[in-house]
């Protein structure tokens, strides 16, 4: 084990939540194998107050959304990154703004993806390139450490829990009267071509209440999603119910007491995955392979693939989503209760 304590460590991972989240074992991996570097991670104001507080991290360094269009950003940005003379910057993001960060930096040794998974002006940027032989996001991102001597690491999230988040929370689903006996669903997605019905969230909402007698919890974040929250509200034969408006803290404490997760390939899906939820996922424009929730313990949907560049993808019409149909969602949700349910017996016998 490497005891350094001089050794500085860069992540530069901007964006989306999801991919934050997914990129939490590449730092636990750092913590356990190098206890007293000191980890930077450069993200934005969303992640970020998920983010806070992690174990692993020593310093968390937000950016604007716009810094690449802010000269001045630009500067601030590289005197801060200097000054705290880096040794070893990694890119797990692949994309020409993760890799400028790292390249602002200053580090001679700057860690990134081979094409494809390196795209833009990444391969050029980033001094040390991987060719990572594993599908899933998380595993992949794991073998940027390989130049590190750090192979195969245990996939730890470790996702903070904070006191007053949990009384809060715990407040919620009482006046709820939920008692931890509730499915939690997420009909929002960062893209379009990620979307489901929300008269299909309704139904199998209701299926679960009908045969289950457990209610369903409806997490939403924005307008644009409450009013989603609400038609599945208003499908679900009075078996579903409206959260409140929550921070990211508080949906990861939320979905942390759910008995099951539903939801597509978005920030929440793989929220509830870190904390120890198993999940049922539901897949159109990308692959639970590459990017599904990530354990053994967890199920996903899809009937077809949405083909296409990534850009082409997140443009697309949510054709994909739509050839999921109820059934289908409710016998992955019946299996992974069941499960549930026979992990617990095992465990009280």
């Amino acid at each position: 084990m490497n005891k350094q304590p001089s050794t500085r460590f860069l992540i530069s991972r901007l964006s989306a939540i999801g991919d934050c989240v997914l990129t939490l074992p590449l730092v636990c991996a750092i913590r356990e194998h190098f206890p007293h570097a000191h980890i930077a991670w450069v993200t934005q104001p969303g992640p970020a107050t998920l983010l806070d507080g992690h174990h692993a991290i020593d310093e968390l360094i937000v950016v604007s959304k716009r810094w690449m269009k802010s000269p001045h950003e630009i500067r601030q940005l590289r005197s801060k990154l200097r000054a705290a003379r880096f040794d070893i910057a990694i890119d797990p993001q692949g994309l020409t703004k993760s890799s400028l960060i790292s390249w602002l930096s200053g580090a001679k040794r700057r860690i990134g993806f081979s094409q494809p998974r390196g795209r833009e002006l990444s391969r050029w940027l980033n001094s040390e390139l991987v060719t990572p032989s594993k599908d899933h996001i998380v595993d992949a991102q794991l073998e940027l450490l390989k130049p590190l001597g750090i192979a195969t690491p245990a996939v730890q999230f470790d996702l903070p829990i904070r006191p007053q988040v949990e009384r809060r929370v715990n407040a919620m689903i009482q006046s709820a009267h939920l008692n931890c006996e509730f499915v939690a669903l997420n009909p929002g997605a960062g893209w379009d071509s990620k979307l489901w019905s929300t008269y299909r969230f309704g139904r199998v909402a209701r299926c679960l209440g009908e045969r289950y007698q457990i209610p369903s919890y409806v997490l939403w974040s924005g307008e644009r999603e409450r009013a989603w929250a609400e038609e599945i509200v208003a499908c679900s034969g009075g078996r579903a119910l409206l959260a409140p408006p929550t921070t990211l803290p508080e949906l990861a404490a939320i979905t942390r007491r759910a008995r099951l997760f539903v939801g597509s390939d978005t920030g929440p899906l793989h929220i509830a995955a870190a904390v120890g939820t198993p999940c049922v996922g539901l897949f159109g424009s990308t692959r639970p392979q590459d990017s599904g929730a990530y354990g053994q313990q967890h199920l996903h949907v899809q009937k077809s693939f949405q083909d296409g560049t990534s850009r082409q993808r997140r443009r697309a019409c949510n054709d994909a989503m739509l050839e999921i149909d109820v059934d289908s969602v409710v016998a992955a949700c019946e299996e992974s209760l069941q499960r549930t349910a026979a992990m617990s017996s095992c465990a009280a016998a």
